[in-house]
């Protein structure tokens, strides 16, 4: 392998898994809320993007069978790039919805194969695990630095441009088209600096293959209590779920109709920027209790550190405050909660996938997890629309109630994450 430094390629890598999701995930919500698309709608069908994550284990293996990891991500990021393209061209199109839902499918199936290579050739560029320790934190950050750069910089960009020119649809194209040019730029630097390990090689189909992942998966579904496993990851985050697809709606919506009537580029900066280096602050402090107490001792006051915040939304949809100072606060009380109950959550997946495979198992859990997502997130905006805002809110809190029963059946070693 030829030598390269780990800062030139890592760093990169970890950030250009983040757009993508992004995008899917946030950027399509905040879009399709501009340009009128109802909130039952969108709600359904964006969570369906879910899916490719949910799945993700299912085709891993064709990683592995063909061509090199290093392929894998240059042709990915080169795929991701067209699709943030179309994404601009399509918005001109009258039918607008159908051709960027199927083009946001492409890019989610992408993004999700993407993360699969991506892991495996940081083992793999990285071979030591004192190196890939080191570098635990750098992939995390530049993470989230794609998190708030698109969630944050790229909706407020998007605001300032409709305010400019009048038009959300040429706006958004021309964010997209920004997104796609920087994505081209990130594929055709990893071309050239990406290291080219001796052990990224493709690995010829074959029956111990297939078998080996039957295996894996039947390993997963024998362990002990995994009904229980089960349920807790899936209703974890049942109500965030729920109030996540609702958050930017709601923000966004006039006041006549129940929402707080912020413009797209205040939204970009409150809850895309605010919040997000909230949600950060509050993964780090989860850590640092975790690793103080163990998980054990951690996971009843982090339920409800997560959990109880979402309360916020409740507040807010009842006094609907014009105070922005004020809103900002409110929100990053929630983001913060839900970034310190999420990491008691992420440690439990780990606990849960220490094995002999405990790759493709800890693939399996964030399986179950993006589930856990879509489901709830698919009917959020239908319930949301029968009930008003307020009342959503108050629905999404009750449905917080299954993950405080799900916490007092789980079974965790008193000492795991000290």
């Amino acid at each position: 392998m030829r030598e390269r430094s780990a800062w030139a390629w890592v760093p990169s890598i970890s950030f250009s898994q983040g757009v993508p999701y992004v995008a899917v995930m946030m950027l399509s919500t905040v879009m399709y809320k501009n340009l009128g698309i109802s909130n039952a709608d969108l709600a359904f069908y964006t969570a369906w993007l879910y899916l490719p994550w949910v799945v993700k284990p299912l085709w891993s293996p064709v990683v592995e069978m063909f061509g090199t990891k290093r392929r894998w991500i240059v042709l990915l990021q080169l795929l991701s790039g067209a699709a943030l393209a179309a994404v601009a061209l399509t918005l001109h199109a009258p039918d607008f919805f159908r051709w960027t839902l199927v083009i946001f499918w492409l890019m989610a199936f992408s993004s999700a194969t993407h993360d699969i290579a991506s892991d495996g050739f940081y083992m793999l560029g990285l071979p030591t695990q004192r190196q890939q320790a080191a570098f635990v934190g750098v992939r995390s950050a530049f993470y989230k630095l794609a998190m708030i750069g698109g969630q944050g910089g790229l909706v407020y960009l998007a605001g300032r441009l409709t305010e400019v020119s009048g038009s959300p649809v040429h706006a958004w194209s021309v964010v997209f088209a920004l997104t796609a040019a920087l994505f081209f730029v990130l594929c055709a630097y990893h071309q050239l600096v990406l290291p080219r390990p001796d052990s990224d090689h493709s690995h010829a189909a074959s029956g111990a293959l297939w078998r080996d992942f039957v295996h894996t998966f039947q390993r997963f579904f024998q362990k002990p209590d995994i009904v229980t496993t089960l349920g807790f990851l899936l209703l974890y985050r049942l109500g965030e779920a729920q109030l996540l697809k609702m958050a930017a709606p709601f923000l966004l919506d006039p006041r006549d109709k129940g929402g707080l009537g912020l413009s797209t580029s205040d939204f970009g900066l409150v809850y895309g920027t605010i919040g997000v280096g909230a949600l950060v602050l509050g993964g780090l402090a989860g850590g640092v209790v975790i690793s103080r107490f163990g998980l054990k001792r951690s996971l009843w006051p982090m339920v409800f550190v997560m959990h109880v915040p979402d309360l916020v939304f409740v507040y807010l949809a009842t006094v609907l405050p014009t105070n922005l100072t004020l809103i900002s606060i409110c929100l990053a009380v929630e983001q913060f909660g839900y970034g310190f109950g999420f990491a008691a959550f992420m440690l439990y997946m780990v606990l849960v996938a220490d094995s002999e495979h405990k790759t493709a198992h800890y693939a399996m859990c964030t399986g179950f997890m993006a589930l856990g997502m879509m489901l709830p997130g698919m009917v959020s905006g239908w319930i949301q629309q029968q009930l008003g805002y307020q009342h959503f809110f108050i629905w999404a809190c009750i449905s917080t109630l299954p993950a405080f029963a799900m916490a007092a059946r789980v079974r965790i070693p008193d000492e795991f994450g000290r």
